[in-house]
């Protein structure tokens, strides 16, 4: 493989996320991007068929978005969030509103997902100090990922993605989360069983401030699956002990699931939502964390001391919530849930020839997105799926990363059924090798 000049000096003087230098494949230069669409500085193409980490729901570069953050990038680009506002946030503050649960009614921003989480776990903490009353411990689910920042990493304990740092982080309960999948007959005792022991544990533990999900889909944790009615009881247990409840819908938001965010799919009502990724349509950091009024109102006083002390330089970037409120405007005029629901039919056409192979296990389905678990190679964060398989997918065209010994699918709303079609069945040859290959050793 010839190394560019450009790949030398990426190699001389930048570190990479996730990645361990000292064994991964040198990175690809990618110099363009159209629709689902990304091109290599030596002209190779590749179908994004996890939307770059999640955020481009439209697909990269798109006209619609690029035009209204530069017409807004000629009237102010930054300005201080402090003491001053502007009509981007102010008109994308009401359209969210307008799209979530009636009871969510105030918006805070901040930069990405790992910061809004971290704004929901002080918001729900402060909120019951400024009733006087401490409470310092949070519920979260094993195999979950809520950022890369202290707090949220904490939330992440149940995963060995961040053991390296399990001194630093706070105390926090961990329950299991019951992912299930295609052909699974023992989730609704792995629910009620979860559902129990939360129970108990809210009647009993009067520490805990919050519980926090990632609702109908764990993302980075392994694309694990939980079904609607579970979200459902989880929220009646919250309410019936009056604490609170997290929606982290980082990644869940925005048409993810099949519906604009989780919590209207499953018709719940969460106390704190965080939103990030797919909110600006892949263009700029941006992301929210929303409350209700009752929440709120817990933070004025006559002094700053029950003042959210919170903020970041470029909160509420006017750049970024054009961005976003075009994002969202795409969703009306573009007929995307139509797409939304191709997308799935074709998942699930998919997913009964993917059946047809050994080493294929655990099928889940949810809105846009479909992921399996490979046998053979372990699991969680320390599986080891050969290069081979990656380097061909890459070979072929298509942007793969897979989750340890979880293979998954996420890509743009714009994908088009041929492109859907070419990609099913380089991951199936793909699988079929690796089966084969697995067969006889």
């Amino acid at each position: 493989m010839t190394i560019t000049k450009s790949i030398k000096q990426d190699e001389k003087y930048i570190w990479h996320p996730f990645t361990q230098h000292k064994i991964s494949p040198l990175p690809i230069k990618i110099v363009s991007g159209k629709m689902t669409k990304l091109k290599d500085e030596k002209g190779n193409s590749y179908i994004d068929l996890i939307s770059s980490w999640w955020v481009n729901v439209h697909g990269h570069c798109h006209p619609y978005i690029a035009r209204a953050i530069f017409k807004q990038s000629k009237k102010i680009e930054q300005v201080i969030f402090g003491g001053f506002t502007h009509e981007p946030a102010i008109e994308l503050a009401k359209k969210i509103i307008k799209i979530l649960p009636k009871n969510l009614k105030k918006v805070f921003f901040s930069d990405n997902g790992s910061t809004a989480v971290e704004v929901a776990l002080k918001i729900a903490y402060q909120y019951w100090f400024n009733k006087n009353k401490k409470k310092k411990t949070f519920i979260a689910f094993k195999n979950a990922y809520h950022g890369d920042t202290v707090g949220a990493m904490s939330l992440s304990s149940g995963s060995d993605l961040f053991s390296t740092f399990k001194d630093l982080f706070f105390k926090i309960k961990l329950f299991d989360y019951p992912s299930t999948w295609e052909g699974d007959n023992k989730i609704e005792k792995k629910e009620e069983l979860v559902l129990e022991k939360i129970d108990k544990e809210l009647k009993n533990n009067h520490d805990i401030a919050g519980i926090i999900i990632e609702p109908l889909i764990q993302g980075s944790g392994g694309m694990n699956v939980c079904r609607e009615i579970f979200i459902k009881k989880l929220a009646k247990v919250i309410n019936k002990r009056k604490n609170l409840l997290i929606f982290d819908e980082v990644m869940t938001g925005f048409g993810r699931t099949g519906d604009f965010f989780a919590c209207k799919k499953t018709n719940t009502k969460p106390d704190i939502i965080c939103l990030s990724k797919g909110l600006t349509g892949g263009f700029l950091p941006l992301s929210l964390t929303i409350t209700t009024d009752k929440i709120y109102k817990n933070f004025l006083g006559t002094n700053f001391d029950k003042a959210l002390a919170h903020g970041h330089s470029f909160t509420a970037n006017p750049l970024g919530c054009a961005a976003s409120i075009a994002s969202l405007n795409l969703f009306k005029s573009k007929k995307v849930f139509e797409k939304i629901k191709n997308i799935e039919r074709q998942h699930y056409i998919f997913s009964k020839k993917l059946r047809k192979l050994e080493i294929v296990e655990k099928i889940r389905i949810c809105g846009t997105i479909i992921a399996f678990n490979i046998k053979g190679f372990g699991s969680g964060y320390r599986a080891i799926i050969p290069m081979k398989i990656k380097k061909f997918f890459l070979d072929k065209g298509l942007l793969l990363r897979p989750l340890g010994n979880v293979i998954y699918i996420m890509p743009p709303y714009c994908i088009l059924k041929k492109e859907l079609k070419y990609s099913y069945k380089i991951i199936y040859q793909g699988l079929k090798k690796l089966d084969e290959t697995r067969s006889h050793n």
